[in-house]
């Protein structure tokens, strides 16, 4: 058997012995008129074939094949045999040449029938959308409080569709709705509104622009008293609009502040939990705009604040605010007008164990601490010292950092006491000897005892304020230890315990 080589017809067509031994032009040209015209065709497409591929790739053991006759005395009917021979072992071996191209095909038609799908389910949600704000716009308020239920609904599903309908004009229609004495309707836009705004800062900015905050506050001056349901979705609209920046001077200033106060204290009990929680987010977020300090501090939120920081549920939140109102003087001015802020704000680091806590009060008092006198030796009176050693110890990155700041300044005013009392002292001894050893000071009438002890009372109120500290330490310490440990409230320390803690020093401070 001859294996086809590429591109040699004469071994695929005429690759044979002639009976008489001799291969002449001869016997070639007779045999080349033998042929008809399409089997010459295919045995060239064959043998081209057969040629291209053993000459750009090796193929399979599978897909080799021979091209050659089965004797040496073949004949042209016999050739043509052989091809259809070598065709149908082609056709078994080989998948026909239109099977990956079906295949792709295929494929192709299953892609393009997806798009279409798409395509034609995002025009349709696009013409119900167009027929949603054509219902806005109409007269009939029925559809009106229908079609801004859908809003809100598509709104708080999809992202996309939010932009979408504020440029299908949504927004006007739904701030005037607002107008509306039907509570429902109010409701519906309001809450379409809400979710229109999340996430989507130009939408925030065209409510607010289209004059969404004097309908909202009107709502709320109204001489019947908005509901409820009403009143919590103002507070959330509030909310959101103020988280944005641009959004923040022109709430401020339009009054809604003494609103989210009063929202905030609930002292007629309408509030619910969810509303008070977002009042309080909403006056975080104006009070991050300076300007609106001033509103705020025309309240009485401040004294409410301070004294409202043992509820565990928003204490996080009212430092925050602080937080922000500290920064200025007005702020501290009026943090310090409420009666125990300092000690309030001090016991804050004793009592919670929430981190964020933690570290907004203790950068309030290290604002505070930094700005007066006043202050730190408020901080001193409060017991401040022995909070922030624990915070320094157990706090943690940034409250330690701020921990160590107070306590440098309480550090820096201590220094200046000591030094002005030694100054003080040595003024008035200075023509006087030294005393201290046994020979500097006159021993029959008793001088030098009473010198070493004026001495020790000079140096007694240090040490006492040293070991008031060193036990107010150990005591936290302890009542941690305990509650951690999961004892009862009234358990009660041994008196080995007692005794180690009145007679220890600042060197055994315990961990």
């Amino acid at each position: 058997m001859a294996k086809c080589h590429q591109n040699d017809v004469g071994s695929l067509v005429l690759g044979h012995h002639d009976p008489t031994g001799s291969a002449t032009g001869g016997g070639h040209f007779r045999l080349w008129n033998t042929f008809s015209a399409s089997s010459f065709r295919r045995i060239i497409f064959d043998a081209v074939s057969c040629g291209g591929s053993s000459r750009y790739h090796h193929r399979h053991r599978d897909d080799d094949f021979s091209c050659s006759s089965s004797s040496s005395s073949t004949t042209i009917s016999d050739s043509g045999n052989l091809k259809e021979k070598q065709g149908q072992g082609d056709s078994e071996s080989h998948p026909k040449p239109n099977a990956r191209s079906e295949k792709l095909s295929d494929l192709l038609n299953i892609a393009e029938s997806e798009i279409n799908a798409e395509t034609k389910k995002k025009e349709e949600a696009l013409e119900e959308m167009k027929r949603i704000v054509k219902e806005l716009q109409g007269e009939d308020l029925e559809k009106q409080k229908m079609a801004a239920s859908n809003v809100r609904k598509l709104a708080k599903e999809d992202l996309e569709l939010r932009g979408t309908l504020a440029m299908l004009g949504a927004i006007p229609p739904l701030v005037g709705m607002l107008d509306l004495e039907d509570v429902h309707s109010q409701i519906a836009s309001l809450y379409a509104l809400l979710n229109l705004g999340i996430g989507n800062d130009a939408n925030k900015a065209a409510i607010v622009k289209v004059g969404a905050v004097h309908k909202l506050l009107k709502l709320i001056e109204s001489s019947t008293a908005p509901d409820s349901s009403v009143s919590e979705a103002i507070v959330a609209n509030f909310l959101g609009l103020s988280a944005l920046d641009s959004n923040k001077p022109i709430i401020g200033s339009s009054g809604a502040v003494p609103f989210l106060v009063r929202t905030v204290e609930n002292l007629e009990n309408k509030s619910s939990p969810q509303a008070k929680q977002d009042a309080l987010r909403a006056l975080y977020n104006l009070s991050i705009y300076p300007n609106n300090i001033s509103f705020i501090l025309e309240t009485d939120l401040v004294p409410f604040l301070v004294n409202t920081l043992g509820d565990m549920e928003i204490s996080e939140r009212i430092l925050s605010i602080l937080s922000n109102l500290v920064y200025t003087p007005e702020g501290r001015k009026a943090i310090n007008a409420v009666p125990d802020a300092i000690s309030i704000l001090v016991d804050v680091l004793n009592w919670t164990d929430s981190p964020g806590c933690q570290e907004k009060a203790s950068y309030i008092l290290m604002i505070m601490a930094h700005k007066t006198y006043v202050d730190r030796q408020a901080m001193i009176e409060a017991g401040i010292v022995s909070s922030l050693l624990e915070l320094t110890l157990l706090g943690t990155t940034l409250a330690q950092k701020r921990a160590s700041r107070i306590l440098e300044c309480l550090r820096v005013d201590k220094g200046k006491q000591v030094s002005q009392n030694y100054g003080g002292n040595l003024g008035a001894t200075v023509s006087a000897p030294i005393c201290g050893s046994s020979s500097s000071c006159p021993k029959p009438d008793g001088g030098g005892k009473e010198c070493s002890e004026e001495e020790e009372d000079m140096m007694s109120d240090e040490k006492k304020a040293v070991k008031q500290l060193v036990q107010q330490s150990l005591q936290n310490n302890m009542r941690k230890i305990v509650k951690r440990a999961n004892l009862p409230q009234d358990f009660v320390p041994s008196e080995h315990l007692k005794s180690l803690t009145s007679s220890s020093t600042s060197k055994s401070l315990p961990f």
